[in-house]
């Protein structure tokens, strides 16, 4: 028995958020609304997300002793995460700068700090904290030996899954025990340039074909998110399409990783992997219906509305 159904390893940052009419040019200055701070990160932007749709979660990470710091352990337990996980100095609290346009779409400059911090050997000694969750769920804006780690720390039996955001080449151990490895196209193109495919370019124009190319990796599923064309599901069995939700997007920040929160929940309760990537779309499209990452996320009735 599982006293948690997903662990989440990753990023705990301030978001710092700015509106603009567009977003600028290299070399030009735009003027922007208020400063808007919010918390955010990969990680705990996931732990929230799955929490809030009822998965049992925890998250391992790192933020500094600050008020940033302070205002991600106050959300995190207000949302229902246990941070039991959450280790606090090292560093300043990471910082994501973010310009929103009125589109929705965003752009996001990182700040690692405390983010840096979390090492191979606080995976280690959090080892129990693994090997009591079900579905392990990383990202890469935390160092990567650190994700090395945490996937030679899981538990017999459980699930790993990656977002490789931001994306860079993988190890062949990482890449063998995402189950699934969920990848954008810009991420699809990294990875697979890492091995000399030369991106999805040098491999078809079609998502079915990235995803086949990943697969050959040796990850043993791949989801490649679409945007508004929604989703596609590949294993050894089969490659599915799945389609998006209609919504009108006011923010997508924090989007892709509700979406993958949902995902990996759902996974690791027995749903398909289709039957969790369409939940998981319903999840991402109820987020990006209103503003900012984290305050944005949906409850499971709210996700039965969409």
């Amino acid at each position: 028995m599982y006293d948690y159904d997903l662990l989440v390893v990753g990023s705990a940052n301030a978001d710092l958020v700015i509106g603009v009419e567009r977003r600028p040019a290299a070399g030009e200055t735009v003027l922007g609304s208020d400063l808007a701070v919010h918390p955010g990160g990969k990680g705990a932007n996931q732990a929230v997300a799955a929490a809030r749709l009822g998965a049992r979660t925890a998250l391992l990470a790192r933020v500094g002793d600050d008020a940033h710091g302070r205002l991600l352990l106050d959300t995190q337990r207000a949302a229902g995460v246990d941070p039991v996980g959450v280790l606090v100095g090292g560093a300043p609290t990471g910082v994501a700068l973010i310009t929103v346009d009125p589109s929705g779409d965003n752009s996001i400059v990182v700040s690692p700090g405390a983010n840096g911090r979390l090492t191979p050997a606080d995976v280690r000694a959090a080892s129990g904290l693994l090997q009591a969750s079900r579905v392990v769920s990383a990202q890469l804006e935390i160092p990567l030996e650190t994700v090395v780690e945490t996937v030679r720390s899981l538990a017999p039996g459980s699930r790993f899954v990656l977002n490789p955001s931001p994306p860079r080449p993988l190890p062949q151990e990482v890449l063998d025990a995402c189950d699934p490895l969920i990848v954008n196209e810009h991420e699809a193109k990294v990875i697979l340039a890492a091995d000399g495919a030369g991106g999805t370019d040098g491999v078809g124009g079609e998502p079915e074909d990235w995803a086949r190319a990943l697969l050959a990796r040796g990850p043993r599923s791949v989801v490649v998110t679409l945007g508004a064309e929604g989703a596609l599901v590949a294993s050894a069995e089969e490659v599915v399409r799945v389609p998006s939700v209609t919504v009108d997007a006011v923010d997508t920040t924090g989007a892709g990783d509700a979406f993958t929160a949902a995902l990996a929940w759902k996974l690791g309760a027995g749903a398909s992997p289709a039957e969790a990537a369409a939940y998981a779309a319903r999840v991402g499209a109820a987020a990006v219906t209103r503003p900012g990452a984290q305050e944005s996320f949906p409850t499971a009735a709210e996700v039965a509305a969409v």
